[in-house]
């Protein structure tokens, strides 16, 4: 296809995995996903790839649709509006790609692998060794029929890989970049179905594409390296190739590559925190340079709508935009100041103020008070962004700063995989602590410290749980990386 002579219908998707709070990524890429639709009078579609079952959160699918539609990215067909090419969760379609991948081998473009991995491991570290690149080796290329049969009679588990051509290249064209090549001899042979029956990404997502008829593959650049492998299966199966454009990743300041280190990613957080959806889906509009850049004499201020009719996916910079969270929050100032008084103040109690958030909070400090007015003096934490200690509230006697800070890594790093619960959270620190030696007493003050600013709290997990994982997780961020920076010598 080619944006000449376009398909009838324009269909686009994304494809979030629910592995976790939506990341900004997945709005930036489905904004100019829902942009290139709404503009071309085509179907903006929501399929969630949930076949990662390992790191699969079942509250997340949820969130993902909860964020999007805050953001104003309504879409026309998915797991909870249905749609003429359904299921549209990964997990529901396993029959569907295994008969495909059942397809590919009855065409010889793809195989049965009985490698174990132990075998898998070892031939990787031989190949390391030899200073050679660590891709699979070929070994099950070219079983007969016979070792096949005996393989499956003993009950061998195995996978499908894809039979990548040993010669030549392949070349695709990407919309933003022109055509690009990958010679063959650097694409590896990528299992398409594991050996428990789940497809991996490239078999899930190129049959999904074509079963539901999407014309145009908009997604981040991080996806270039694949792209080869997906136009091979397309040629195996016999099927049209769609066009293929691949955004710019979003960096930080620093031009790496945007993580929650340096910024929050989770859309959860940013709703919580109270930026306005107005004030986010115009910043993420910002990114790349597809708005025209004196649009409403350069006040960088538009909406949905006016991006719908001024937003050009082709005018998108390859070089990886900014997120600066600094121009993001200007920006959400620039919104709040807009607002009627009324208008404001609706939008407080619709997040920071909101009776379902005041109730909570009520109800862990009403033992603790004897007075109404001192609900302020052990819940302004709650409330406020910047909150800070002192060196003399949270270190302990018994530790250094590094100690410390090299704890309070810890307990990020325990708490971003625990479930937001008290029957989780409270256990799990627990256990950081025996190992590395804290008592409970030190573990959960300097927790307390760092997300309260205090010694004195109501109870600490009740806090957490009510406070939000993204915005305590956030919060304990920006701690370890102030603490860190005073303690590093200066040069």
């Amino acid at each position: 296809m080619s944006e000449s002579n376009p398909s009838p219908t324009i269909r686009v998707r994304i494809a979030p995995s629910p592995t976790g709070d939506p990341h900004v990524g997945t709005a930036y890429i489905g904004l100019i996903n829902y942009l290139y639709a709404r503009q071309r009078g085509g179907q903006f579609i929501l399929r969630i790839e949930d076949t990662d079952r390992a790191r699969f959160v079942s509250t997340s699918e949820q969130m993902i649709f909860d964020s999007l539609h805050w953001l104003g990215l309504n879409w026309d067909e998915g797991p909870d509006v249905g749609g003429p090419y359904g299921p549209y969760r990964q997990s529901e379609r396993t029959e569907i790609y295994r008969e495909h991948a059942d397809m590919l081998l009855a065409n010889e473009t793809a195989y049965r692998c009985f490698c174990t991995a132990e075998e898998l491991e070892a031939s990787r570290q031989a190949q390391i060794a030899a200073k050679q690149p660590a891709r699979y080796a070929g070994t099950c290329r070219a079983l007969s029929a016979e070792t096949i049969a005996a393989n499956l009679s003993a009950g061998k588990p195995f996978v499908i890989r894809m039979k990548v051509p040993t010669e030549g290249s392949t070349t695709f064209t990407d919309e933003l970049r022109g055509e690009i090549t990958f010679e063959h001899r650097n694409v590896d042979d990528q299992v398409l179905l594991k050996s428990d029956g789940y497809p991996t990404y490239h078999l899930a997502n190129i049959v999904d594409d074509h079963l539901m008829h999407i014309t145009d593959v908009i997604r981040a650049e991080e996806w270039i390296s694949s792209t080869p492998k997906h136009v091979l299966l397309y040629q195996a199966f016999g099927w049209d190739i769609p066009r293929f454009w691949h955004m710019p990743l979003l960096r930080n300041i620093d031009k790496s590559k945007i993580s929650k280190r340096k910024n929050p990613v989770s859309l959860i957080y940013y709703r919580q925190a109270g930026f306005l959806p107005e004030a986010v889906i115009n910043f993420l509009g910002l990114l790349g340079g597809g708005m025209p850049a004196d649009f409403n004499n350069g006040t960088e201020k538009f909406t949905l709508a006016e991006m719908q009719e001024n937003f050009d996916v082709r005018n998108i910079r390859v070089g990886g935009p900014v997120f600066d969270l600094t121009k993001l929050k200007w920006l959400n100032g620039e919104y709040l100041r807009a607002m009627t008084p009324t208008a404001f103040y609706a939008a407080l109690r619709s997040t920071v103020l909101s009776d379902a958030y005041l109730e909570q909070i009520a109800g862990v400090i009403q033992t603790r008070i004897e007075l109404l007015s001192q609900f302020g003096d052990l819940t302004n934490f709650f409330f406020a962004d910047n909150v800070h200690p002192p060196a003399e509230v949270f270190l302990p006697k018994k530790h250094t700063i590094e100690e410390t800070l090299a704890f309070a890594t810890a307990q990020l790093a325990v708490l971003e995989a625990t479930d937001w619960t008290a029957e989780a959270i409270e256990p799990a620190l627990k256990k950081l602590g025996e190992e590395e030696q804290w008592s409970v007493k030190e573990n959960f003050m300097l927790l307390r410290a760092i997300v309260t600013g205090s010694t004195m709290s109501p109870p600490l997990v009740e806090s957490l749980i009510i406070f939000g994982k993204a915005r305590t997780l956030d919060r304990m961020r920006r701690f370890i990386d102030t603490e860190t920076k005073k303690a590093s010598p200066k040069k």
